[in-house]
């Protein structure tokens, strides 16, 4: 059996949807932040599969601008979480006008 680039198509749909799903059902500031990095991983696995599916490398050198946007994000985002949770405990994503001067 030989596994083609649907497979990793398919897979990277599903992992996106999961994402997708989570980011807009859960309030939880963390969990948010990970389905939005799930969403990013299933970006990278569809430009690897079409990288390796067209036979050409520009897919796989995106990947790494994408890594790079993501390595930002989580700075940026670790950051904001850490001054929620240091306001209030337990914060969800309502109490982001805690941060408001």
């Amino acid at each position: 059996m030989t596994i083609t680039p649907d497979y990793y198509l398919v897979l990277a749909a599903m992992i996106f949807t999961i994402g997708a799903i989570g980011f807009l059902v859960r309030r939880s500031v963390l969990i948010m932040f990970m389905c939005v990095e799930l969403m990013l991983n299933a970006a990278t696995l569809s430009l690897v599969a079409y990288a390796q599916a067209l036979d050409n490398i520009s897919g796989q050198t995106i990947v790494f601008f994408v890594l790079v946007v993501a390595a930002a994000e989580v700075a940026v985002g670790l950051a904001i979480i850490v001054a929620i949770f240091r306001r209030k405990r337990g914060a969800t994503a309502d109490d982001i006008d805690l941060l408001k001067g």
